[in-house]
């Protein structure tokens, strides 16, 4: 007699997901150009033909057969620093993103699942936040503690937690009512192992869904800071602050070579990682609505 093997319920969820995720052309386009603009500034040191930060060229020098994207208004070469500057700008997002998700997280959890005073001190911390222009509150941090790398990857993900923190709690609040988790409860579990191992696998995919805009988001703001001076500085290249060239009407009409690259970059990373995120949303929920 044969014995017909049973499916494992896990395995064909996630290949149901990966399925309905596949269907989204634009979304596999972008992830595939995601993946190799990953590569490309992981493998910066190796490509780079030129060191970022020195001088290898005439001033605002048009590409040529030397410099491929031209050089910048000291002499460096545009492409290392577009790569390197990659790197920065994504290093940015994916800290800030990884910070604001932990924190909402573990807030959402909190406030979800014990309720009471415990929530209503922490939905009120959370609307009071989020009461604040978004804008503004990041202006405000960056002026405060000052430009840098740290500073600002420190800043975008202690800003960016509420959302995260009220779309977990809402999930919370319907799973702490599901039979699995009483059942732990009746068991004894510890609470930790009930927060971290019964409930908050079963709202893993919304929080990935919410974390790619929240990617998205913070490499516009990295960008944003950076060309007003208030993020990454100079030498260290970053694709906010290679923008601070395009600042005169001279350069934005006869050397596009110094903005284009750039800010084409951030528009396509931006449009990818939001298309990635559309997709995801609505492989993991395909009866949501656009």
């Amino acid at each position: 007699m044969k014995i017909k093997p049973v499916s494992n319920p896990s395995n064909t969820y996630n290949k149901q997901i990966l399925k309905r995720f596949l269907k989204h052309k634009p979304a596999v386009i972008s992830l595939i150009f995601l993946c190799v603009i990953v590569l490309l500034s992981l493998l910066a040191p190796a490509i780079a033909p030129y060191d970022p930060n020195r001088t290898t060229g005439g001033f605002s020098k048009a590409p040529d057969v030397a410099h491929w994207l031209g050089t910048d208004q000291v002499g460096r070469d545009v492409l290392s620093r577009l790569l390197y500057g990659t790197r920065i700008s994504l290093t940015v997002g994916f800290l800030a993103t990884l910070i604001s998700t932990v924190i909402g997280v573990v807030l959402g959890l909190i406030a979800g699942y014990f309720g009471g005073w415990i929530d209503m001190v922490i939905m009120r911390f959370t609307d009071m936040v989020m009461s604040f222009p978004y804008i503004l509150l990041v202006l405000v941090a960056a002026a405060i503690f000052g430009p840098g790398l740290t500073n600002i990857v420190l800043i975008l993900g202690f800003v960016d937690w509420p959302g995260v923190a009220r779309l977990v709690r809402g999930n919370v609040l319907s799973l702490r009512e599901t039979n699995f988790v009483k059942s732990a409860e009746v068991a004894g579990m510890p609470k930790r192992y009930i927060l971290f191992s019964e409930i908050l696998p079963n709202t893993i995919a919304p929080i990935l869904v919410y974390a790619t805009s929240v990617f998205a988001l913070s490499i516009l703001d990295e960008a944003a800071l950076s060309y007003l001076g208030m993020g990454v500085l100079p030498p260290t290249a970053s694709l906010g602050n290679m923008l601070n060239g395009a600042e005169s009407l001279t350069i934005l009409t006869s050397k596009p070579w110094l903005w284009i690259p750039a800010g084409s970059l951030i528009i396509l990373l931006a449009l990818a990682i939001n298309f990635i995120g559309d997709a995801l949303r609505d492989a993991v929920d395909p009866t949501a609505t656009r």
